[in-house]
């Protein structure tokens, strides 16, 4: 089969609706799913039947299974002492959900370190299509994305809104305290300054690899296989798994001097 430059199909419904805020302008707005995940989902089953299992909620003390309305929500401050919550507890602090993506700043997009970002969405008007277009050629003109919070789910986001091929995008964010400092790790402060001929060899293959982005040149491999395995097996064909041979591990310099071998051919 010819491999085809594919992007995933958009949602035919929005999962939240809106307005962009920014001081008192208001621009009423939907939000759609702009990242699907294509995993391939698979069923727990029973190998006896090949009927899907059931999870349950068993008591670690008296290993008896418990109905939902006996739950309570506990957060465990050591092993195995928790406390408690009430569902009046928690409800009175959860952040409400006002339907606004309230936005207090303008900046850079390539300001942001790519680690903060965490999902995206397509914002749609919402019979606001004059200030959406607005908005949006404003932004591309100046070059500027529009940063700010919103709340979706009862979870509240930084967030940061910005022009990409004709639409507003909104990327939900990670707080700084979820991300850490890789240098705070101990192997990496033990590094050393690689050796000149290696140096040589290592730049000259990154220049013989350079090329533009295009994220279309990468497939997934696992799930094109395993729809190959589907098909198959659908139609009662035998399946011969193959295991894969290991990578010779081979010594720095070695791997420099092939590899600039192979690109020369």
């Amino acid at each position: 089969m010819p491999e085809e430059k594919e992007t995933a199909k958009p949602s035919s419904r929005p999962f939240w609706s809106g307005s962009i805020t920014i001081g008192l302008v208001n621009v009423p707005v939907k939000l759609f799913t702009m990242v699907r995940d294509q995993s391939f989902s698979f069923r727990l089953l029973h190998n006896i039947d090949g009927q899907p299992l059931k999870y349950e909620r068993v008591c670690i003390r008296d290993s008896k299974v418990v109905d939902w309305k006996d739950t309570v929500k506990g957060y465990e401050i050591r092993k195995n002492e928790f406390i408690v919550f009430k569902k009046e507890e928690l409800d009175a602090i959860r952040p409400e959900s006002d339907e606004r993506i309230r936005l207090d700043k303008f900046i850079s997009l390539l300001s942001i370190d790519p680690v903060y970002f965490e999902k995206s969405y397509t914002l749609v008007p919402d019979r606001s299509e004059d200030a959406y277009s607005l908005l949006m050629t404003v932004m591309q003109q100046e070059g500027k994305a529009g940063m700010g919070k919103v709340t979706m789910r009862t979870k509240e986001y930084p967030v940061v809104v910005y022009a990409y091929k004709g639409a507003l995008i909104l990327t939900t964010l990670h707080y700084a305290n979820e991300v850490t400092n890789p240098g705070d790790l101990e192997e990496l402060t033990k590094l050393k300054k690689p050796p000149e001929k290696e140096m040589e060899l290592a730049e000259k293959i990154i220049k013989e690899l350079s090329g533009e982005f295009d994220i279309t040149e990468y497939r997934d491999g696992y799930r094109e296989k395993i729809e190959k395995l589907i098909e198959m097996k659908m139609k009662g064909e035998v399946i011969v798994a193959e295991v894969p041979k290991k990578a010779e591990v081979k010594e720095l310099m070695v791997a420099l001097q092939e590899t600039i071998k192979q690109l020369a051919r």
